[in-house]
């Protein structure tokens, strides 16, 4: 069979004389729009990434892909499975009136893994001809027979349902690599623009991140799935500068990654709403300074989704909790599983935290994970109890006698072509109150209280127990209702009295969606992107301190 095309990997696909645009160089609206047209008229880097687009994940790419898996298992894999990846990433970024970042990467490649005896080996190419893909396939099989003959050690897969033929798109109505460059600068600038007409307001910066995964997925018992995966990653950054130069103050976080399609973005109104970020910046510079204490917060789902990832998320990733795992996040404070599972109280009888991969915009949304597992939504706090882990097919037996759940989870995914496969975070998301709470009743619930809206810094100790969370915008609560705007903000406690102190739940129209669209695990490095949902949420004596 002939030879396949090299993937192309490029960066800056947008340049004079064929040179890339790196972040130090800048150029104006006008520049930009000249840039890109001449880009296509000429047909430039652009248009490489297209010709892959034409000839990737097709019917001779299932072929390879099955020939894969076969030359495994007739070298002696017990099982295998193997995917051919796909993923193209863009970039666009502003500052002021300026053009700052055009990047524009694709990468392509097949990968495989295989189980002999208890361990495992990886090998992956771009080469995608029967001789490199074979050659790739018989080394992942040497690696795990070499890896079970020194340190051997049984290896049980959950079992799962074959899926001969299966596709899965993320649900969008606009493909993100389908509108221009152009549309993209003309709307951040746009909305730049409209931030700096606010007094005070100096500096502006904007970007919209935007990736397409095409993904093949094969297993040795007979699962085929093809998925293309779409996230997108809006971004506004505004500054204040006070009139004597003396202080600055900030809004960003202002917007959310998705797991959807450029509709996303248009829906944002990011030119609507831009003079009220940049009001709320120079409101910043005149904020009165917190008065350390415990206070009631009152936290909008804009700020309260990072602390569910960093103190809900990381420790209930299995490998985690049984320090098979500690790269860029630690350990778990939620060990051992035996004298946790079913026992630790994490939060009051109305707490409910869920794992999924199914919510619709979630990034770590998908058909199936990267072993063939459908994706499902389960319990892992169930009235305030701790009741599960994140998991994959290994990870299921582990605890199979604890929880009663025999199948995986579906956590199991790798970054790229090059990646191998592993226990990642899904969406994990606090459920509503059962009642519909406004934003004003939950607020009308304290009557000495602070709002915090926004993610801001945070520190987390390496078991995800003692917490710092900051934010972007603190309001001071009097008599239920917002008085003031407070400044140098800061909540700190430890995990389980954190969320034992929750008390009331906003409902089902304060849900929201937060985003991380790169969360590290591993080494090598690898990079997921997850969501975290929840309601606006009060929780009572919470230690603040003042952060300046």
């Amino acid at each position: 069979m002939s030879k396949l095309p090299l993937p192309v990997n490029h960066l800056g696909s947008l340049s004079q004389e064929g040179a890339p645009l790196h972040l130090a160089r800048q150029f104006s609206r006008r520049d930009f729009l000249k840039i890109a047209s001449a880009g296509s008229a000429a047909g430039v880097l652009l248009a490489s990434s297209s010709s892959v687009a034409a000839q990737s994940l097709t019917s001779t790419e299932r072929e390879l892909l099955q020939h894969a898996i076969d030359v495994a298992m007739s070298a002696g894999a017990d099982y295998a499975d193997g995917r051919i990846i796909r993923t193209q990433f863009e970039a666009i970024g502003t500052r002021e009136q300026t053009i700052t970042q055009v990047q524009n990467t694709d990468s392509f490649g097949i990968n495989v893994r295989a189980l002999v005896g208890g361990s495992w080996g990886f090998s992956a190419t771009r080469n995608l001809n029967r001789q490199d893909i074979a050659n790739m396939a018989r080394e992942a099989v040497a690696i795990a027979r070499a890896n079970n003959s020194v340190a051997p050690a049984p290896t049980t897969l959950a079992p799962v349902d074959v899926y001969p033929n299966e596709n899965w798109v993320t649900p969008h109505s606009i493909d993100p690599f389908s509108v221009s460059l152009e549309e993209k600068a003309a709307l951040l600038l746009n909305a730049n623009a409209e931030a700096l007409r606010e007094q005070n307001i100096r500096f502006t910066s904007s970007s919209i991140l935007s990736v397409k995964e095409e993904r093949l997925v094969a297993t040795s018992e007979g699962s085929f799935i093809d998925q293309t995966l779409f996230r997108i990653n809006p971004s506004m950054n505004i500054t204040a500068i006070s009139a004597d130069g003396t202080d600055f103050q900030s809004r960003s976080a202002v917007v959310e990654p998705a797991g959807r399609g450029y509709e996303y973005v248009l829906g944002l109104d990011l030119v609507g709403n831009a003079p009220r970020w940049a009001e709320e910046a120079a409101m910043k510079l005149n904020a009165v300074s917190v008065e350390p204490g415990q206070w009631d917060l009152v936290l909008q789902p804009s700020n309260l989704w990072l602390t569910i990832h960093e103190a809900i998320g990381h420790p209930t990733e299995l490998d985690r909790a049984y320090g098979y795992e500690a790269n860029y996040a630690g350990t778990s404070f939620l060990h051992p599983p035996e004298e946790v599972l079913g026992q630790l109280r994490l939060g009051p009888e109305f707490m409910q935290f869920v794992g999924n991969r199914t919510e619709v915009g979630g990034c770590a949304t998908i058909g199936w994970d990267d072993e063939g597992v459908p994706a499902e939504s389960w319990p892992i706090i169930e009235n305030g109890v701790f009741v599960d882990y994140q998991t994959t097919r290994e990870q299921a037996a582990w605890i199979e006698s604890l929880t009663g759940v025999s199948r995986s989870h579906g956590c199991a995914y790798g970054q790229n072509w090059e990646s191998m496969p592993f226990q990642r975070m899904p969406n994990v998301s606090l459920m509503p109150g059962e009642e519909d709470l406004s934003e004003e009743e939950v607020i009308a619930a304290t009557d000495r209280g602070i709002l915090i809206e926004g993610r801001g810094s945070y520190s987390i100790d390496q078991q995800r127990y003692n917490l710092q969370f900051a934010g972007q915008v603190f309001w001071e609560i009097r008599n239920g209702q917002k008085y003031q705007m407070l400044r140098d903000v800061a909540y700190v406690g430890r995990t389980p009295e954190f969320w034992n102190s929750l008390d009331v739940l906003g409902g089902d129209s304060t849900y929201f969606l937060g985003a991380s669209f790169g969360d590290a695990k591993g080494q090598p490095i690898q990079v997921n992107a997850v969501s975290h949902g929840c309601p606006i949420s009060l929780f009572r004596n919470i230690d603040i301190i003042n952060t300046a």
